[in-house]
């Protein structure tokens, strides 16, 4: 069963977000800060990440670039509470974007059945 790596500040997101993919079958693994990313991807390599672009002083759009350098082939979907960024061109290195206060997870599920399955 695929890996998704959510990383989110919000514990109640990440948790969330956890027991919706956890229900669906996927194996999840969270982190709460920048820091964590870089272990959770070196000790559970996820087969995608759901990644919040405000963490607690760094920015999410730094955090996908230095995925997509050191792991080019990792798909990353931006999940955000800003709806502002749809038309913005970093988003060029994300496999999609999920508005937050807007998710539905239907919505959430398919994208990550769309990016895993392709």
């Amino acid at each position: 069963m695929p890996n998704i790596l959510i990383v989110d500040d919000q514990r109640y997101v990440r948790e969330l977000l956890s027991e919706e993919l956890t229900d669906e079958g996927y194996r999840v693994s969270c982190a709460g800060d920048a820091e964590s990313i870089w272990t959770c991807l070196k000790d559970s390599p996820p087969d995608l990440v759901l990644l919040d672009l405000y963490l607690n002083g760094f920015e999410g759009w730094e955090i996908l670039q230095d995925i997509k350098r050191e792991v080019p082939h990792l798909p990353v979907i931006i999940v955000t509470a800003y709806d502002s960024y749809a038309e913005d061109p970093r988003l060029a290195q994300a496999a999609g974007y999920v508005v937050k206060s807007f998710i539905s997870f239907g919505e959430l599920k398919q994208k990550i059945a769309d990016v895993i399955v392709h």
